[in-house]
């Protein structure tokens, strides 16, 4: 991870028009964001359009970055954002995605390489849209409730029951799988 002073300078080249101080940010960030994208998503394809959007998004709207919060916080919260709104028009997805979550995933970083890590993805995909956000900011991304609720623009105590909700169905969900 860069230093922050060096991550400012590379927003401000960016900002001067130096594409490939953008292209740093975006090599810095890309995993993270494709991560995040998929996790929201379930979904190989809709995970890199995502994460191509927020890159995209990010640049046009870098001059809103005050730098009060970390680069990578403000980049999380154009990822999570553009996935609700991805859910909210796909509604639930196709069988072919299903397919690709059960098989292809093992191709890509090794990211879900067995059938317990893909049964969790599954039910993943089954939590309403601001429960998954909720679990995968807390649990896979490792922010804090309050971290979290600020990405979603909601209470704290709105993220802590949305955790506890998604935390519910996935148990009943994944009930009988060996963890």
């Amino acid at each position: 991870m860069a230093p922050p002073d060096v991550e400012l300078e590379c927003i401000e080249k960016s900002l001067a028009g130096d594409a490939e101080a953008f292209a740093a940010l975006v090599k810095q960030y890309q995993k993270m964001v494709h991560v995040l994208a998929f996790r929201m998503t379930g979904s190989l394809a809709d995970a890199e359009d995502l994460a191509q959007e927020t890159f995209l998004r990010a640049f046009r709207q870098l001059s809103s970055f005050r730098a009060e919060s970390k680069f990578s916080t403000w980049l999380c919260q154009i990822a999570v954002n553009l996935s609700l709104n991805w859910r909210a028009r796909e509604g639930r997805r196709s069988d072919v995605h299903t397919k690709w979550a059960e098989n292809a995933i093992s191709d890509s970083a090794g990211e879900f390489p067995d059938e317990l890590s893909q049964r969790v993805q599954r039910a993943l995909d089954k939590l309403p849209a601001k429960q998954r956000a909720a679990i995968v900011l807390t649990v896979y991304e490792n922010h804090s409730h309050a971290g979290a609720a600020k990405l979603l623009n909601c209470t704290e105590a709105t993220i802590s029951w949305r955790v506890f909700a998604a935390r519910q169905k996935l148990k009943r969900l994944l009930k009988g799988a060996v963890l």
